[in-house]
């Protein structure tokens, strides 16, 4: 934003103000993606008594988690008993740092996580989770898979405009300006997307898996920040379509007033 371009004549600083407003609103929306989709608290549950329920199960809990052949009620039921978190990419459950069957439960929590590799993106969801011959799931399935692809699709829009604002500013133009705010307009639907799929995905294993009466589960603050995002995309989105659509226009009407 330091290189303010110009249309023939000295632009008004309506325009600069709304394009660095856009810019600034632009970078804390791509800052805000990348650390949701960086971080694992989109979905956090919370027990009673996680230390307990370890040590009643010993390690057979986190070794089912973190087995490759760990099916979606496997790994589910871990986190449901021991404060786990889920995010775009990793799982996460807490344990005690030493919880083998032998030992009293501790106090001293340890969190451990295991990555959903990308065949995992991809597998099937199915109708009954954990039960492979209850044929698939198609819409946890396709809600599972966009929200791994919709914030990859999001950040590449913004990149994208960002490039698109760089060349407009060499070129000393405004009008590339709109193609920004339309990129951006669009990361914004997919971001928005994103949420709706995350949100539904949720709603859906819940009603599959129940939530367990000594649990509650809620949104955290990696989901939050994906759905602030959503919001600053549209606004710069509406800040650079507006600012390159009025000043092309008072440009033409100065043109045909010299013209006259």
């Amino acid at each position: 934003c330091a290189c303010v371009p110009t249309q023939g004549a000295m632009m008004d600083n309506r325009f600069a103000t709304a394009l660095v407003i856009a810019c600034v609103l632009s970078l804390i929306s791509t800052i805000y993606m990348a650390a949701s989709i960086g971080t694992d608290f989109w979905y956090e549950y919370h027990t009673l008594s996680p230390a307990e329920n370890v040590s009643e199960a010993g390690r057979s809990i986190w070794e089912e988690f973190v087995s490759k052949d760990a099916d979606e009620k496997t790994y589910t039921d871990a986190l449901f008993r021991c404060n786990g978190t889920v995010g775009l990419w990793r799982r996460c459950i807490t344990v005690p740092k030493n919880s083998h069957w032998y030992s009293p439960p501790e106090n001293d929590m340890t969190t451990n996580c295991i990555s959903f590799s990308l065949s995992d993106q991809f597998v099937e969801k199915y109708i009954e989770p954990g039960n492979h011959n209850s044929g698939t799931d198609l819409n946890r399935t396709y809600l599972w898979r966009l929200q791994f692809l919709l914030p990859f699709v999001s950040i590449g829009l913004m990149c994208f405009g960002a490039l698109i604002g760089l060349c407009a500013c060499a070129c000393r133009s405004l009008y590339p300006a709109i193609a920004t705010g339309v990129l951006h307009f669009l990361a914004g639907l997919c971001t928005l997307g994103l949420v709706g799929c995350y949100v539904a995905g949720i709603e859906l294993l819940h009603r599959k898996l129940p939530l367990p009466e000594d649990v509650r589960g809620e949104f955290g603050w990696s989901f939050c920040l994906a759905c602030v995002s959503a919001p600053l995309q549209f606004m710069a989105a509406a800040l650079f379509i507006w600012a390159a659509r009025t000043n092309r226009k008072e440009f033409t009407l100065l043109k045909a007033y010299r013209v006259a």
